[in-house]
């Protein structure tokens, strides 16, 4: 029996990836996250990940600068 991981590390999960295939891939997430309770930590520059994030904390120098939640 498979076992979901309690949460996921992915640094630039988009990247080179074209926009329908990147698209799939974080509705993919999403359905983890959503049905299987998996969190997801995303280091991205990519506004297409970020749009799906329920929150998003912003560094700057390795600073927080700004900690968005959103449901």
């Amino acid at each position: 029996m498979f076992q979901s991981p309690r949460w996921l590390l992915a640094d630039e999960p988009t990247a080179n990836l074209d926009s329908k295939t990147a698209e799939n891939l974080m509705q993919l997430l999403q359905h983890m996250n959503t049905e299987h309770n998996v969190t997801f930590i995303f280091s991205t520059h990519d506004k297409l990940v970020m749009d799906f994030s329920r929150r998003l904390i912003k560094l700057h120098d390795g600073r927080v600068v700004e900690d968005l939640r959103r449901e």
